[in-house]
């Protein structure tokens, strides 16, 4: 059994907003004798009033997080997600010991290495070699394991031609390249990780993901990453922590917790339409009239599950004459992986309205939330206008007569022809 790295309970972090100290130095240095020498609850600050209940809150008081508990194992990745303001940032820097909480408890085993701002102790008027040092030492590296891992930092940065030039003189994209590469080659025990990876292009990331998978598949190390990108979340982290306006709203295996998070903010839209072409969306060429997604239903109390086929219609308002148009149907899941993208024939339109039709048959699509984004196209190769979003659904399970109860793997679940069958008994 893997053995406990990180344990929190009771964990608690409560700002007074626009106050500074206690308003009197005895009892400023009371409070700082209690909580910094003596290790004791501040005496000037209780979480519960005298009843027992939580003391209310007011408009000068910031409950960061509330009751935060949890344990993580060695090995294991974690996300923590939640939206803007949830406390994810301030849990991150509670564990790096950069806050110290208002109440609870925090115990930690092994070495602790944060990476909350990419660039940390990057000096611009030094070279790229001299704050691979620098950045490697604040982030606890020793001179021999930078000296050791250089060579390496900088292949992954891809930026040799430039590593003796300052920084200053450096992209953004490149100041960033070089600012994770010393981060991504630190070997703590805990490594614990902030938005980073928000930051870059997109094969830069990839490249970022592949390495945390690396390191903590290969290596064995315990990761804590927060990020908005539900996708990456999903491919990185084994399970995740749902922190809403700092408490714990849920916890367990990333994908399963990632999707209550999607559905929990996303509004389902199953159709959308606009009277005239001046309220629609659109532009001067082409403008929406309406979208909707129609599912093939038995029964209208069915539930739309992975059987159902579901047809996709649309119309635009074409406001030109002898125009060759055609559509692309993108389908995405709702923590960004594109499921396929669909292009319709091209036609040749007068002014007017058009319309469109697509059907997604049944048994294709896996259980899970979806959105269709819809594009269209002048003679095969100008975009005109892409709706993005235009539709949501959800899709529910269906296993009939199927005894795996586990998730079913996979974007897609099409039932495709499969033989089993017995040739011998090689046994007799």
């Amino acid at each position: 059994m893997s053995e406990v790295v990180i344990q929190v309970e009771k964990l608690t972090k409560h700002y007074r907003l626009g106050t500074i100290g206690t308003g009197s130095l005895r009892q400023d240095l009371q409070r700082w004798w209690t909580t910094s020498v003596r290790r004791q609850e501040d005496p000037f600050f209780r979480l519960e009033s005298a009843d027992g209940n939580t003391a209310p809150s007011d408009k000068n008081n910031l409950w960061a997080l509330r009751d935060i508990n949890f344990e993580i194992k060695q090995g294991e990745v974690w996300g923590i997600i939640g939206q803007n303001g949830a406390g994810k940032s301030t849990l991150l820097k509670i564990l790096s010991r950069i806050v110290r909480p208002t109440s609870g408890v925090v115990r930690g085993k092994g070495k602790i290495s944060s990476m909350l701002e990419v660039g940390t102790g990057f000096h611009p008027e030094l070279t790229g070699r001299e704050n691979v040092y620098i950045s490697g030492y604040i982030l606890g590296m020793t001179k021999e394991e930078i000296k050791s891992k250089f060579d390496e930092i900088i292949a992954f940065s891809g930026i040799e031609k430039f590593i003796d030039t300052p920084v200053k003189r450096y992209s953004s994209g490149m100041y960033v390249r070089l600012a994770f590469a010393v981060a991504a080659h630190l070997e703590p025990d805990i490594l614990i990780i902030d938005e980073v990876l928000a930051v870059g292009d997109a094969d830069f990331q990839k490249k970022c993901l592949g390495k945390m998978r690396e390191v903590s598949q290969s290596e064995g190390r315990t990761i804590l990453f927060v990020s908005h990108s539900s996708q990456a979340v999903v491919n990185l982290c084994d399970k995740a922590l749902w922190l809403h306006q700092g408490k714990m709203k849920d916890i367990g295996s990333a994908h399963e917790i990632v999707s209550r998070y999607i559905n929990s903010i996303q509004k389902f839209k199953l159709s959308q339409s606009w009277s005239t072409p001046e309220e629609a969306p659109g532009n001067s060429q082409v403008r929406f009239s309406y979208v909707k997604l129609i599912p093939q239903l038995g029964n209208p109390d069915d539930i739309m599950d992975i059987r159902v086929p579901l047809t996709v219609k649309f119309g635009i308002w074409n406001m030109a004459d002898d125009v060759m148009l055609g559509f692309g149907l993108h389908l995405y899941t709702y923590s960004g992986e594109c499921i396929f993208d669909v292009p319709s024939p091209s036609i040749v339109c007068q002014k007017g309205l058009v319309e469109a039709e697509c059907t997604i048959p049944g048994d294709f699509l896996n259980d899970g939330s979806y959105y269709i984004s819809i594009i269209v196209v002048r003679n095969t190769s100008v975009a005109l206008f892409t709706f993005e979003e235009c539709l949501s659904f959800e899709l529910e399970d269906y296993r009939g007569p199927i005894q795996w109860f586990d998730k079913w793997m996979g974007a897609v679940r099409p039932k495709l022809p499969f033989r089993v069958r017995q040739t011998e008994n090689v046994f007799q």
